[in-house]
């Protein structure tokens, strides 16, 4: 079956981009252990003993749905530092939202951050032809809702109730995107940043 995202490795001088494997369980924990990331409330980090279910979910996400999930790993140490993914795919319509992103605390609000949104929107505007590319956020989450603004990402709006969280309360979602007609804007903007 042809896909409209195959398997890529993006690489840049801070960051590496692969494509996310079972071979990633151990090092993927270890990145989450890193400031405990799974007891935030309002992410989906997986705790070190469900890594592996963390995955299994991706590589399904990626079988049906055309998802691509990447292990994160520091260009510098060779550490697998977390993951990210393309997904809720649409290739009829060039349609594709980067979420599912986490990163040990060590290297949050690092270059890699920027240069990993670089690499995945590059490869979306330029080799898939992306018109439009999303980014999704809980309303409560107000580190990652700023870290999306600073990308040059435009706010569509907010989905009231959007989902279910696990403990059972509603989540707002806010969505963000970046059109094909902003990315050399965006890009210049995230290349500006990477120098300083």
């Amino acid at each position: 079956m042809s896909r409209w995202i195959e398997p890529v490795t993006l690489e840049g001088e801070h960051v590496k981009l692969v494509p996310l494997t079972v071979e990633h369980e151990a090092a993927l924990a270890s990145a989450a252990a890193d400031g405990e990331l799974w007891k935030l409330w309002y992410t989906s980090v997986p705790s070190p003993d469900t890594a592996r279910a963390y995955i299994d979910a991706a590589l399904d996400m990626r079988e049906r749905l055309g998802a691509h999930p990447f292990a994160v790993i520091d260009a510098k140490s060779g550490d697998v530092v977390g993951s990210t993914r393309y997904f809720n795919v649409e290739a009829a319509h060039r349609r594709l939202e980067i979420g599912h992103t986490w990163y040990a605390k060590r290297v949050q609000r690092t270059a890699l951050n920027t240069e990993a949104k670089l690499l995945l929107l590059g490869h979306a505007f330029e080799q898939l032809k992306a018109i439009a590319v999303e980014f999704r956020t809980h309303f409560m989450n107000h580190q990652s809702r700023a870290a999306i603004a600073r990308l040059g990402a435009k706010q569509d709006g907010i989905l009231r109730n959007h989902q279910i969280g696990k403990d059972g309360a509603y989540r707002d979602t806010v969505v963000f995107s970046i059109i094909e007609s902003e990315w050399p804007a965006v890009r210049g903007h995230l290349k500006h940043r990477l120098d300083r």
